[in-house]
């Protein structure tokens, strides 16, 4: 058994460790896939590369973040991921410098067209698409293309594709038709015509307009054969060419006259050796006779009364002729500015020859293009322009002053001020390969300096200047030889001294002297200094005795030296002593010295002082007696030295000067390292001074303390003045000027940048330089001149011979002349310079009148009679028949021919009427100021009285508006106005400081100002007052709390009362006499009122006293009580102690020493510093502001809040709170400072009301503090005076003239009307004078226009209908273009029907727009009416723009109907569902979601009491209601239940009523409830019910089974019962 289990045992085991083997290698696996899964789970993450810092150029770097994540996203830690594959998180990279801008930039050409892109598909709205666009980068200099990457450097490269939008094609969008037009009567047949408009173009490839002509032939009865009804009308044809006559043509005889006109036609039409004159020929035309139907007849069918006029005179067509062009003129800039301003350069040519007639007119005469164009050279770029300035000027304080100037005649002004400088703009050049800007000095304009210009005043500090402060004399000092190494002389000095507290500035006077000496007898540099040890008696425990001394030798500084220095003075080893026996006199020590009685000796009074002792115990019998009182005192002399000091005086130190041997060293040494301009030399005198009196000898003054006379100084660098180059000599004008204009005057200027300085050169005088213009051009004199008219020129005879009735050479014509250009001296000269110089050529042609025989013939018109004053009077001009002219009767109808012409006389009356409003309260306004471009200079008046300005507008007696100057020699009507003066806020001046708040310690002091009166208009606000109108300043101040101190005198003896004792021993009485002295410096040791000293403070002046009997055991007064420490702690205490001075073995001595503990705020007492609050801000000397020092004050404080004397605070050597000073700035009150009123500007429009004329003022320093506010009107306006606007007014259009005929071609006409007006929006114009409106204006120079009206049978266009409003492309309600389109057409009319197919060419015109909307177009329908109804288009501003079908539109039994009709493109969208709005984009409604016009029910309504519905599906009559199938369809009518009968059942009446296949219709039909829809199908709510039905059958089935078996569960063996029957008799209420 037990070797079973020995062998079972291992087996086990190595089960076990197998088992524990196979586990351990699982998780081995497992944590290696788990460290394999994590290379895998984990990935580095890296964050935008940051901006590129360091240096410029290639040593800048860049870094990104680098962090491990998870693959689900959170961060985790750096060791987690590969490090093998951690990312960089620095990089180099090439850091752009501020220059490297200037020399490369990104090329970026414009953005192509949109392209679509994507699949191709329906277009529902707009399409997407892109637009790409080229960058290149460029470098500056000469434009040439070097690598993107620089240029990527500089700046990103700007993106090269966008998105965009492609709009859906447009169609046509046209009106609806018009009405159609009448039928002509009669039995011809002819064409009614109606037509529509286009109101939107085609666009994105849209389908094209339809026809906008739709033509019906109208319906007439038969003619009878042979009398067809037929009108003519005559036809004028257009003007033939004009042209000259053939020889043959001027030759031929027609008559008496037919030699003098062939011999005036051929002189018209000479050789024409002069180029400048007209030349007349001949035009002529057809006339013909159409009829109705078009065809053609008879002209005799037409002309009734004159044939009308087929031939007339004209002026021979000629072209304009110019010269060559010129060479191109060089380019207006000498390099280039970029796109923004590029150059140009012009070329010209003359005109030789003028255009006559229907000529071609000249053409521009001048050409201009960009220096940059045509492959040739590019400019090179211009040099850039920069704001410099000068160096700042001297701080001014007196800008500041608040004060009157009185109150400053003898102060030096300090504190804040303003320092100003020059700010100019100069040319900055880039050089070729060093990329440096070299700044070229010379200043130009500012306005090419880009930029807000750099600040031409700032704020400054002046120094205010600070006395030297010196604290209180030292104590004098011990007699001192004036040099211990040699002391062969017994004369020496007592010395006293003082130091400087505050070190001066900006002062010449330097601080007083700070060491007095006063000469003394035998001085001493060395002396033993002795300390007493304790008495040891010679013999015993009593009597004489000796004091050991301890002695040590130290100079006068206190400093222990060897004791070999006080060799010279006897070493005191020992000193006599003696210690009281039991029967000796005890006596008190020796007190302090008093208080020496003078300060120092003179003849009247010397110093001493005096110390005593008193008798402590009485002596016994045999022993030592007391001495007397006299010997209980002690006198010696002190403050021996004279009332006279000594002192050194010295004078200011020269300035520096250069020395010669300094001059030697500068050449070697440098100045503490510093680059000066070398060293100098600066001395002075020095005296020896007596006190109270003036130069003594040096002798009396010690050469120890002698100041020095010469110290080295640095030499002030000579600052030369700089002065830029003159500017540029500003620009003669180029334009030439008349003769007898001013001289025009150039000029240049130069700005200091630097002053002189330290005897520099001085700067130059003239700054500013004018001169006259030089070879300034003079304008030209150049006139026409006129020659004598020709001959009036006729039609040819060979030409008139044809027409009837113009046989007579007679009637029209025209006649010529030559015009000729000369110079001022009659020089003949080009016509062009007359063209520029002489105004326009004179005409070449007029027309001419020859009379007819039977014509009226006159004189020609006399002038006009003079006028006179009267503004009523005329002026006539007169003329009377001539020859036959006189004998016909019809010559003398004055009504037809009138002799007698009378025209009202200009009237020199004229009236002005205000105009606009009034300008601005214009101050210091003179006539000079008020005048266009004068500027005001030097200080101008900002308040006060003025005048404002109203334009006015001058009119003459007709009512025409004419020059003002007619009316006022200004323009304008003056008003005086008042500006109102700032007026500042006062207060009052500051008053007295208060006392200290405290009369121990630290407190505070105020003064105030109070409020005198309140500011208005502007002027200086006032600081932050409190409630009661006043500012207040603070500091802090401290008042010494041991100013007054109690002193006592020594105690008197000790008084023994005698009666009592008669030994004269014990207890007794000490007196002493306290009094209250000062402790300041000035007043020490007076005696003042007890009443200044602190009363609770105040010592005993008598107290017990004790002296000892004899045999009595003598003690001496008890010591001071030992300091309690820092922290006071009760288990502490202080002692005191006192002496046995005589012992006695009879008695023992009273104890020689008392403790007490410390108790806090008792006997003990803890110290802290306490810190006030800060002060404001204290100025120094004159200052009203700038920058100054803020105090608080440190106090001691003890700990049962007394305060105390602050050596308490520093004995304990507490830990000082923070800063107790700091510097502070008070904000200077500046007041708004303006530049000068600008000149007045150009007005804002040449001629007319409503211009304004402006100046304005810029803020060159702004309001600070309590400054004066700048004013919100920085500028100023006033209307301008209204100057008459002249202008061509072309009239419009008249009919179109047939001269005669009745179709066919003519003319119309306008009429051309110079009028005067003031260019406002309601402006009337008036006609005036054609000279005051000048030159006729070329293209409005057109007054004929051809024009044709059409003939029976012609096709013809009708007038151009109005143009469309304006609209937009617009994408979802959007707008896609910011310009829109207006849409203008032209229809085409024909009247024959077999000629309409061959009429085409309607017009449609389309123009831009702005300010267009998006429309919508909306079908829209009539209601319906036997089931048809109207449907059209509208858009939504109410425009049909589709045809609408009347229901009472008859068309006649017969009729042709020639229609149109627009072809749109369909475009088939699978699933889409269109609503009623069709974006515009579609043009118009789509006719996909057109509404039906008709509807119909299928199959037809058959049914009794059926009819077709609204719905299109059939429907029953009131009364019935629908029995519907199962396929939706209409089974029957049935007729509503309880309609005639109401008694009856319902079930009844439907039961014999319905069909057998339709039972559960019926049911469901009675009670209101249709379980199936239309198409047969059970409703959702059926299945709803049936499911609810069946879950409360389950319900009630589980319920009732849960029932049964909880009854069974509890049921129990009951007792016996009674069986109950139950009988069912069947009533059904059981």
């Amino acid at each position: 058994m037990l070797l079973q289990q020995n062998w079972v045992s291992p087996r086990w085991t190595w089960q076990s460790l197998g088992k524990s083997f196979i586990f351990f290698v699982f998780l081995m696996l497992q944590a290696a896939d788990l460290e394999a899964r994590r290379g895998h789970q984990f990935v580095w993450k890296t964050g935008h590369w940051g901006r590129c810092v360091g240096d410029c150029g290639s040593g800048g770097t860049r870094s990104r973040a680098v962090w491990c994540t998870h693959t689900e996203g959170w961060t985790s830690h750096h060791a987690n991921c590969d490090q093998q594959e951690k990312p960089e998180s620095q990089r180099r990279c090439f850091k752009v410098c501020d220059w490297h801008l200037e020399l490369f930039e990104w090329d970026v050409s414009g953005w192509g067209s949109c392209e679509p892109g994507g699949e191709a598909g329906p277009c529902v709205m707009a399409q997407h698409g892109l637009q790409r666009r080229s960058a290149r980068c460029l470098q500056k200099l000469d434009r040439s293309v070097v690598a993107a990457e620089i240029c990527e450097h500089l700046a990103p490269q700007p993106p090269l594709e966008q998105a965009c939008l492609v709009p859906c094609p447009r169609d046509c969008v046209v009106t609806d038709f018009s009405p159609w037009s009448p039928c002509s009567g009669g039995c011809t047949n002819s064409l009614r015509h109606r037509t529509r408009a286009v109101i939107a173009p085609p666009l994105y490839g849209g389908a094209p307009c339809p026809n906008l002509t739709e033509s019906q032939t109208c319906a007439a009865a038969a003619c009878p054969l042979g009398e067809e009804e037929h009108t003519y009308s005559l036809k004028v044809g257009p003007w033939g060419e004009c042209r000259l006559p053939h020889r043959e043509d001027a030759s031929l005889d027609l008559g008496e006259d037919s030699g003098e006109l062939s011999t005036s036609w051929l002189e018209g039409h000479k050789a024409q050796h002069h180029p400048h004159t007209g030349q007349v020929g001949y035009q002529t035309r057809a006339v013909s006779c159409v009829r109705s139907d078009g065809r053609h007849a008879v002209l005799s069918l037409c002309v009734q009364d004159a044939v009308p006029l087929t031939s007339k005179t004209c002026v021979i067509a000629k072209d304009c002729e110019t010269s060559e062009w010129s060479a191109w003129s060089s380019c207006s800039q000498t390099c280039s500015w970029g796109d923004l301003a590029p150059g140009f350069r012009s070329r010209h040519r003359s005109v030789r020859s003028v255009a006559m007639g229907s000529g071609k007119l000249c053409p521009e005469l001048e050409e201009k293009e960009a220096c940059s164009t045509g492959g040739r050279e590019l400019l090179k770029p211009c040099p850039r322009f920069s704001w410099r300035t000068s160096e700042w000027k001297a701080c001014q304080v007196s800008l500041f002053d608040q004060q009157s100037p009185q109150h400053h005649k003898h102060a030096v002004l300090c504190g804040g001020g303003i320092q100003t400088r020059e700010v100019y703009c100069v040319q900055i050049t880039v050089e070729g390969e060093t990329h440096r800007l070299k700044e070229v000095s010379r200043p130009v304009d500012g306005k090419f300096c880009l930029g807000p210009a750099p600040s031409a005043s700032q704020l400054c500090d002046l120094p205010c200047p600070l006395e030297c402060a010196v604290s209180a004399w030292l104590a004098w000092g011990p007699c001192l030889p004036e040099d211990c190494r040699d002391r062969q002389g017994r004369r020496g000095f007592r010395m006293r001294q003082r130091h400087v507290i505050v070190d001066p500035v900006g002062t010449l006077a330097g601080c007083p002297h700070l060491v007095e000496s006063i000469p003394c007898e035998d001085p001493t540099c060395y002396e033993w200094i002795v300390s007493e040890g304790i008495c040891v008696a010679d013999h015993g425990k009593c009597g004489p005795g000796k004091h050991i001394l301890k002695t040590v030798c130290k100079n006068k500084k206190g400093e222990e030296v060897p004791y070999h220095l006080c060799s010279e003075l006897p070493r005191p080893d020992v000193m006599a002593c003696e210690i009281p026996c039991a029967t000796d006199c005890v006596l008190s020590e020796w007190s302090q010295w008093s208080p020496c009685s003078h300060s120092c000796s003179s003849k009247s009074a010397e110093g001493s002082q005096s110390r005593s002792r008193s008798i402590l115990a009485l002596p016994a019998e045999g022993g030592k007696a007391c001495p007397p009182d006299r010997a209980l005192q002690e006198h010696r002399a002190c403050n021996d030295h004279p009332c006279v000091h000594f002192f050194w005086e010295t004078s200011p130190w020269s300035s520096c000067s250069e020395d010669v041997l300094v001059t030697a060293l500068n050449a070697t040494v440098s100045w503490s390292g510093e680059a000066t301009c070398g060293v100098g030399m600066q001395t002075r005198k020095v005296f020896c001074m007596r006190s109270g009196s003036g130069h003594v000898t040096p002798k009396r003054c010690p050469d120890s303390t002698r100041p020095e006379t010469v110290r080295p100084c640095l030499l002030p660098c000579k600052k030369d003045c700089i002065v830029t180059p003159f500017s540029e000599w500003t620009r003669c004008p180029t334009a030439c000027q008349p003769g007898n204009a001013t001289a025009v005057k150039q000029s240049r200027y130069r700005i200091i940048i630097q002053d002189a300085a330290n005897g520099g050169q001085a700067c130059p005088d003239t700054l500013y330089e004018e001169r006259e213009c030089e070879d300034t051009p003079v304008c030209p004199v150049y006139r026409w001149k006129t020659h004598r008219w020709s001959h009036c020129v006729l039609v040819p005879e060979s030409v008139r011979q044809n027409v009837l009735g113009h046989n007579e050479a007679c009637g029209h014509g025209l006649q010529s002349r030559a015009v000729t250009c000369l110079t001022e001296n009659n020089e003949s000269a080009d016509v062009s310079e007359c063209m520029k110089w002489a105004g326009p050529m004179p005409p070449l042609v007029q027309d001419c009148l020859i009379p007819c025989k039977d014509d009226c013939t006159f004189t020609p018109w006399s002038k006009f009679t003079a006028c006179s004053f009267d503004c009523e009077s005329t002026k006539t001009r007169r003329r009377s028949l001539t020859g036959r002219s006189r004998k016909r009767d019809k010559c003398q109808n004055t009504e037809v021919y009138p002799q007698v012409e009378t025209e009202l006389c200009p009237c020199e009356v004229f009236t002005s009427q205000p105009h606009g409003n009034w300008s601005d309260c214009i101050i210091g306004g003179g006539k000079l100021e008020l005048q266009q471009g004068v500027q005001s200079h030097g200080d101008t008046k900002e308040c006060g009285e003025g005048v404002r300005l109203r334009a006015i507008a001058c009119y003459d007696k007709a009512g025409r508006l004419v020059e003002p100057s007619r009316c006022s020699s200004s323009g304008y009507v003056e008003e005086s106005c008042t500006v109102p003066c700032p007026f500042d806020c006062k207060l009052s001046d500051w008053s007295s400081w208060s006392p200290c708040s405290s009369s121990c310690g630290t407190g505070m002091k105020v003064r105030s100002k109070w409020l005198k009166e309140k500011p208005y208009s502007g002027g200086r606000p006032c600081p932050k007052l409190d409630l009661k109108n006043q500012v207040y300043e603070a500091v802090p101040c401290y008042t010494e709390c041991n100013q007054y101190s109690w002193v006592v005198e020594p105690w008197s003896p000790c008084k023994i009362n005698s009666e009592q004792n008669s030994l004269h021993c014990g207890e007794g009485i000490q007196t002493r006499k306290v009094r209250c002295v000062s402790t300041t410096e000035d007043h020490g040791g007076e005696t003042v009122p007890n009443t200044l000293c602190n009363k609770a403070e105040i010592p005993n002046e008598i107290r017990k006293c004790s002296l000892y009997c004899p045999n009595e055991c003598a003690v001496s007064d008890w010591g001071p009580w030992s300091t309690c420490p820092q922290v006071c702690d009760p288990s502490t205490v202080q002692t005191r102690t006192r002496q046995v001075l005589r012992s006695v073995s009879r008695k023992p001595c009273p104890e020689d020493s008392q403790m007490k503990p410390c108790i806090l705020n008792q006997n003990c007492f803890q110290y802290q510093y306490n810190l006030t609050a800060w002060s404001t801000c204290q100025l120094n000397g004159n200052a009203t502001c700038g920058r100054g020092v803020r105090k608080r004050l440190l106090s001691c404080v003890r700990s049962d809040g007394e305060m105390v004397s602050a050596r308490h605070c520093e004995q304990r050597r507490l830990e000082k709170p923070a800063e107790t000073s700091s510097e502070c700035v008070v904000r200077c009150v500046v007041d708004c400072r303006l530049s000068a009123w600008s000149a007045w500007s150009q007005c804002s429009q040449t001629c007319g009301s409503g211009g304004q004329m402006v100046r304005g003022r810029t803020v060159l320093l702004k309001a600070a503090a309590e400054g004066r506010p700048c004013p919100a009107q920085l500028s100023q306006h006033r209307s301008c005076p209204v100057k008459p606007c002249y202008s061509w007014h072309l009239g419009p259009w008249s009919p179109c003239r047939l001269q005669g005929g009745q179709c066919g071609d003519g003319l119309q006409f306008r009429n051309l009307t110079c009028v005067v007006h003031d260019a406002s929006v309601s402006a009337t114009s008036q006609p005036v004078e054609d000279a005051l409106c000048g030159e006729l204006p070329l293209k409005e120079s057109v007054l004929q226009l051809p024009c044709s009206v059409p003939c029976p049978g012609d096709c013809h266009l009708t007038e151009w209908s109005e143009w469309s409003s304006c609209e937009l492309t617009c994408i979802d309600g959007r707008s896609f273009e910011t310009t829109g389109r207006q849409a203008r057409s032209r229809a085409l009319i024909g009247q024959p029907a077999e000629n309409m197919e061959s009429c085409s060419g309607q017009v449609v015109e389309t123009r831009p727009c702005s300010g267009g909307r998006c429309y919508e177009y909306l079908w829209k329908t009539s209601l319906w009416r036997d089931n048809v109804r109207t449907v059209w288009c509208q858009r939504s501003d109410g425009v049909n723009v589709t045809d609408r079908n009347h229901s009472d539109c008859e068309i006649p039994a017969g009729a042709v109907t020639y229609k149109f009709f627009l072809h749109r493109m369909k475009t088939e969208i699978h699933g889409q569902h269109f609503e009623a709005v069709q974006e515009v984009g579609k043009g118009g409604c789509a006719l996909q979601t057109k509404p039906a016009e008709v509807r119909h029910c299928s199959p037809a309504c058959r049914k009794p009491f059926s009819y077709c519905t609204q719905r299109g599906v059939c429907g029953c009559e009131r009364g019935y209601t629908e029995i519907m199938r199962s396929n939706g369809l209409l089974d029957y009518c049935m007729k509503v239940p309880g309609l005639e009968d109401k008694k009856a059942d319902v079930k009844t009446i439907a039961g014999k009523n319905k069909p057998v296949n339709s039972k559960m219709h019926d049911i469901f039909k009675g009670w209101s409830i249709q379980p199936f829809n239309p198409d047969g199908k059970l409703k959702m709510w059926v299945y709803g019910v049936s499911a609810s039905g069946f879950l409360i059958i389950v319900l009630l089935i589980f319920t009732s089974f849960l029932m049964c078996k909880k009854s069974k569960q509890h049921q129990s063996t009951p007792p016996q019962q009674k069986p109950l029957t139950l009988a069912y008799d069947g009533d059904i209420d059981m």
